[in-house]
Order: C-alpha cells, then sequence, then structure tokens
C-alpha cells in the first residue's frame, strides 16, 4: 500500500498517524539530522585512529579493523534487533519485537520525536549503539583475538545497551519515568561503554611484561591520538547537536556547549598534567577535550553555556585523577575507557543533576523539568545516582556473564597466545601491517630476541638504526626471520 504522503504549501512533508490526525514534518529539521547522521559516522573511525595511536606500533592496524568491523555489528544488530529492543512498546526494563528487521518503520512519528518520521530517527540512533560497542572492545587492546569481540558485540548490545538505552531514552522506561536526566548518552553509552570495557580488560588480563621495565608500553603516535581526536570532537558536535531531532535553538545550544566543555576540557587536563610532570602533552590535551565532550553528554540540552565550561573542566580534572584506578586496581586498560568513559560519564551524571536549568531545557519549547540544584530541585541527585549505580551495576554483571559463557566456546578465547602478543596482533590475526618489517623489528628488539644480531649491535640505545646503511640491512629481513625468533621469547 503506497505511503500516504503529501506537501504542505511551504514544501514540508504532510502524513497522518494512526489515528488519523494530520502530521508536519519540517524538512528543515528533517535535512539537520540527516546531514548529522552522516557526520556521526565518522566518529568510529576517529575512534580507531586514537585507540590506534594509543597503542604500540606493532598491533596499530588491528585497532583500525575492529573499529570498521564492529562499527558494522553494531549498526546490523540495530537493524535487527536493536531498535526494537530499544524503543518498542515493551515494558520497563526492555522494548520488544514488534519492529525486528526494521519492519513497519517509516513515515509515521518516531517514538522519540515527533519532530521526524521513524526511518530518520532509528539510523540517528542506530549511530548511538554502533559507536558504544566500538568504545567497549577496546578493552582487548594488544592482548585480545579479534573475532570473540565480533560475537560479543552483538551479543553485549542485545543484553546491555539495548536494555539500558530503554530505561534511560524510551517513554515506557523505568528511568526515564523516574526522572533520570541523561540527554544524549552519558549512562547508554558512555557508562556502559567504560565499565564494560574496564570489565574486558580485567577479564582478559595484562599484557605480556605490562609494568615491567623491559618493556615499553608508549603511544606509537601522537598524530594519530591528536587526529582521532579532531574526528571525534567535530562528529560529537552532531552527536549532541542533533539530540533533539530538530534544527531550532535548542540545537544550537547544544553545539556551543559541546564545543565549550571540549575546550574547557583540553585545558583542565594539560593543567593537571604540567602540576605533575612540569611538561605539556598533545597525549593529554586529546584526552582532555574527550573527557569534556563525555562530561557534557548527559547535560548538554540541560544546562547553559557557563556551566557546560564548568562541566568540561571538572570532568577532565576528574578523569585525569582516575587514570591512577586501573594502577590502585591492577587492570591493564590500555586505552583509559574505565578512566575516561565511565568515570567520565558517572562525573558528567552527578554535575548535570547540579547544572540542569529549567529555563534552558526548554528552549525547544517542548521540554519540560524540574532542573536541578541550581532550581532548589534537591531531589535530583538521589534521581541521577540511581540512575548512575544501576547501570554499572547491571553493566559490569552482564559484561562478565557474557565474557564467561562466550570465552567457553571453542575457538572463541578471548585471549591472544603469547606469540600473537609478542610478534603482534596484526600479523597474528591480520596478516597485514600499519608499518614495514624494520619499525617491527625495532619493536620486538625490546623482548631481547635479537641479542645476538651483528645488525643491531650497531644501533642506539633507543633501538634507532647508528646509519643508513644499518637500516637499509635491517629493513630487508624476512617476515620469516622475525617469525623464527619468536620462540626465544619464553627464555629471554
Amino acid at each position: 500500500m503506497p505511503l500516504n504522503v503529501t506537501k504542505t504549501p511551504e514544501g514540508n512533508l504532510l502524513t497522518y498517524d494512526a489515528d488519523g490526525l494530520p502530521v508536519i514534518y519540517n524538512l528543515g529539521d528533517m535535512a539537520w539530522v540527516a546531514t548529522a547522521t552522516v557526520i556521526v559516522g565518522i566518529m568510529p573511525i576517529g575512534l580507531g585512529l586514537l585507540y590506534s595511536g594509543l597503542l604500540r606500533r606493532r598491533n596499530a592496524l588491528s585497532m583500525i579493523f575492529l573499529a570498521l568491523t564492529v562499527y558494522s555489528v553494531g549498526l546490523l544488530h540495530w537493524f535487527m534487533l536493536g531498535y526494537s529492543l530499544t524503543y518498542g512498546p515493551g515494558n520497563a526494563f526492555i522494548g520488544d519485537s514488534t519492529w525486528f528487521g526494521l519492519v513497519g518503520v517509516d513515515i509515521k512519528p518516531s517514538p522519540g520525536s515527533t519532530a521526524i518520521p521513524a526511518l530518520l530517527y532509528e539510523i540517528y540512533q542506530a549511530q548511538f549503539q554502533a559507536i558504544t560497542v566500538v568504545i567497549l572492545v577496546a578493552g582487548t587492546a594488544e592482548r585480545g583475538r579479534l573475532a570473540p569481540l565480533l560475537i560479543l558485540a552483538f551479543a553485549w548490545s542485545t543484553l546491555v545497551y539495548n536494555p539500558v538505552a530503554h530505561w534511560v531514552w524510551s517513554s515506557s522506561g523505568w528511568l526515564y519515568n523516574l526522572g533520570d536526566l541523561d540527554y544524549a548518552g552519558g549512562g547508554p553509552v558512555h557508562i556502559a561503554s567504560g565499565v564494560g570495557s574496564f570489565v574486558i580488560s580485567a577479564f582478559v588480563g595484562k599484557r605480556r611484561g605490562y609494568g615491567t621495565p623491559q618493556l615499553d608500553y608508549r603511544p606509537h603516535s601522537s598524530f594519530f591520538i591528536a587526529l582521532g581526536t579532531a574526528f571525534l570532537w567535530f562528529g560529537w558536535c552532531c552527536f549532541n547537536g542533533a539530540s533533539n531531532s530538530a534544527l531550532n535553538l535548542k540545537s544550537i545550544m547544544n553545539i556551543n556547549n559541546t564545543l565549550y566543555a571540549g575546550a574547557a576540557g583540553c585545558l583542565g587536563w594539560t593543567a593537571v598534567d604540567f602540576a605533575f610532570t612540569r611538561k605539556w602533552s598533545a597525549v593529554g590535551a586529546a584526552s582532555g577535550i574527550l573527557a569534556g565532550l563525555i562530561g557534557i553528554t548527559p547535560a548538554v540540552g540541560y544546562v547553559a553555556v557557563p556551566a557546560a565550561f564548568g562541566i568540561g573542566l571538572l570532568t577532565a580534572i576528574a578523569c585525569n585523577l582516575a587514570t591512577g584506578l586501573k594502577r590502585l586496581m591492577h587492570v591493564d586498560d590500555a586505552v583509559d575507557a574505565g578512566a575516561l568513559h565511565a568515570a567520565g560519564g558517572i562525573v558528567g551524571a552527578i554535575l548535570t543533576g547540579i547544572f540542569a536549568d529549567s529555563r534552558v531545557a526548554d528552549f525547544d519549547g517542548l521540554t519540560e523539568i524540574d532542573g536541578g540544584w541550581i532550581n532548589g530541585y534537591w531531589r535530583v541527585m538521589g534521581l541521577q545516582l540511581a540512575g548512575v549505580t544501576s547501570i554499572v551495576f547491571y553493566t559490569a554483571v552482564m559484561t562478565y556473564v557474557l565474557l564467561f559463557l562466550i570465552n567457553l566456546i571453542p575457538g572463541c578465547k578471548f585471549r591472544s597466545t603469547e606469540e600473537a602478543e609478542i610478534v603482534g596482533i596484526d600479523e597474528e590475526q591480520l596478516g597485514e601491517f600499519a608499518y614495514d618489517y624494520l619499525e617491527l623489528r625495532r619493536d620486538i628488539k625490546s623482548h631481547k630476541l635479537y641479542s645476538n644480531s651483528p645488525t643491531l649491535s650497531a644501533t642506539n640505545e633507543r633501538g634507532r638504526p647508528a646509519d643508513a646503511r644499518t637500516a637499509t640491512s635491517a629493513s630487508h629481513e624476512s617476515k620469516e626471520g622475525v617469525e623464527g625468533r619468536v620462540s626465544q621469547v619464553r627464555e629471554a
């Protein structure tokens, strides 16, 4: 049956809902959300570049591969199950099967906003789920096998992200009806992915030699980190900016808050770094931007610009200090997902309870809230803490259960072999490299596999060839030569 869609004299779309009442979609709103959806699609590769830069060079390509494939799994899951489990009528805990496979999702008003049709709303929301699982799987960086992570991404989306997002954003969700304030994903996106990634890091264990002086676990590319952060900041403006599903004063306020919070976070993190080390850090600046963006995400549609600046600044300082928790808890969180996403989401949720402003929330003429502490609504902090506590506890338990069960499946062990960690996940899992064999060879030198090599005897203390001739001869060593020395590592 053809869709009943016409145009108004102003050129907007006119259709009718299930009760026969007219529904008008503004083409400007639709164009804005559609454009934002496409721009948000740059964020997964931004995450891939960021995480790749944080790792050693022989594992750089595997993280970009994961960003692309897990993002794809997240999108396909949303099409098959996720949209319906998140926004289907269901109950207070989870949706139902009404829209499995996007059946019946078309020109009708969306369950989350009547400003745009369901078909546009669902693909915009699909980006949220897909990005969340990319953050999640980074917990196995440099020591995880890739195939089990694809299974985990699908299962985790079903049993963790969809229920949590339903609690927070669905009109039948229990946190939504309780009055929890989360505008753009502090809980479902950041707290859930950060806690889940931290649990994964604990489950798979530390990287080989982590914490010992023999191995150097430092970021291999500050350029990748800065470039990935730039992509994320750009995409985040649309991630937050289009969360009200319309182009109006509220969306402009969201973009303002996003940019200023990121800038404040950059300054806050670098200031703490400088206070402790007396040095500036490009990696620290990027981390601060991300912390500020994470902190403002739950608050973005509820707070004024001065509050957004304060939230970005305070969240970045808190996240910087939170990076020490992984050492206290003896967890090798290679990309600091726990310190950034989990801690940042928690701090952002709490600060939302303080700075939420009922006047700002109503900039779209539709959103009515009691506000936060600045409006004298003291009860809101209890609601925010209820949301944080329930999401942290549920995510931690369910993530561990999924890891335990998937790890029992033959061929689905999450931890890679010792040889794979030495040679690198890129070679062992992909058979491809981000860099040439000379770079790989220098990296593996840290395992003392080349102690008898006359070539390496001519290298300086940093592992760099002493002259161009040495570099040339080293670069011609074959793949078999590298692999042949791997077996020596257990005795090294």
